[in-house]
């Protein structure tokens, strides 16, 4: 087993991914685990949902970052598990990457990759808000919605560790990490949104 204490550093801004409306948010975790056949429960839906951070001031349509007892924004821990899945899941196509040779990507990630802490807590965070509009093809023709999010800006950082079970994990966690200069974590990611540079801080 080895952990891998990394700083990354967002060269992007980064968008908030949670609906900022309570009920909506509360009923998606748990139908969402419902059928993932996790055992969550109202209890373990309320912990994220207090997080949010209800302001009249934010829209009920626009996404936020949750917050933490002291009012500062953070990741959890399985959204970067989430940024490793899809990031492997890309990785798996190239010649010559680690990432090509992993089986059953997700379940190996899910059950023997952990970032840590639950609350990856930004530094340096300075908050903003993203429009930008949603085009769809639709039966009655183009729509178009405008979306908006909160957005940390550019130079904010994280610190995490990721423990991997088996050690040669460790290096798929590096090129993982790697591709996030690439592609980042976050909501429109395609358009370059929550790209990172990272820093190897230790290796135990």
């Amino acid at each position: 087993m080895k952990t891998l204490e990394a700083k990354l550093t967002f060269f992007e801004g980064i968008l908030g991914t949670a609906p900022n409306d309570e009920d909506i948010y509360r009923n998606f975790i748990i139908e969402k685990a419902k059928s993932n056949g996790a055992g969550i429960d109202d209890l373990d839906a309320q912990e994220e949902v207090a997080a949010l951070p209800l302001d009249e001031e934010i829209e009920k349509g626009m996404t936020v970052f949750p917050r933490d007892s002291d009012g500062n924004p953070f990741l959890y821990d399985y959204q970067i598990k989430g940024f490793f899945k899809d990031t492997c899941g890309m990785l798996r196509k190239v010649k010559g990457m680690k990432s090509a040779n992993v089986k059953a990507y997700k379940k190996e990630i899910d059950g023997l990759i952990f970032p840590n802490p639950r609350q990856i807590v930004f530094q340096n965070a300075e908050l903003d808000v993203c429009q930008r509009p949603l085009r769809a093809s639709t039966a009655q023709g183009e729509r178009v919605a405008l979306a908006m999010s909160e957005e940390i800006k550019a130079g904010a950082y994280i610190i995490c560790e990721i423990t991997c079970l088996s050690d040669d994990q460790i290096d798929l966690v590096r090129e993982w990490l790697d591709y996030g200069k690439l592609r980042g974590i976050g909501q429109w990611r395609n358009s370059g949104k929550g790209r990172f540079t990272w820093e190897e801080l230790r290796c135990y």
